[in-house]
């Protein structure tokens, strides 16, 4: 139920902001898009700061999060990579 009473709550702030934009809902498809590129990079934004202030440099960090999976997903002629340590979880779980 906390997850769902964020969400709306993060809902009703994109809200808000909208309306300082004097930007309508649904929004335009640019508009929108450009919004959902934002929160992708925003969700990397803790990850990624956790590891530059343990010292990591930000392209490292970057790599580290996969970052770039995240926010591109599989991309045209690239082969499917996976995220290793799930895999050597569900391996795990699979064996007991």
């Amino acid at each position: 139920m906390k997850l769902y009473l964020l969400s709306l709550a993060a809902g009703m702030l994109v809200g808000v902001i909208y309306s300082l934009l004097n930007v309508r809902s649904p929004a335009p498809p640019l508009v929108a898009l450009v919004g959902l590129l934002g929160i992708l990079i925003g969700e990397q934004a803790i990850p990624v700061g956790k590891q530059m202030l343990a010292g990591t440099a930000i392209a490292t960090a970057w790599q580290r999060c996969r970052c770039g999976q995240h926010i591109f997903g599989q991309l045209p002629g690239r082969p499917a990579t996976g995220y290793p340590s799930d895999d050597k979880v569900d391996h795990e779980e699979s064996r007991s």
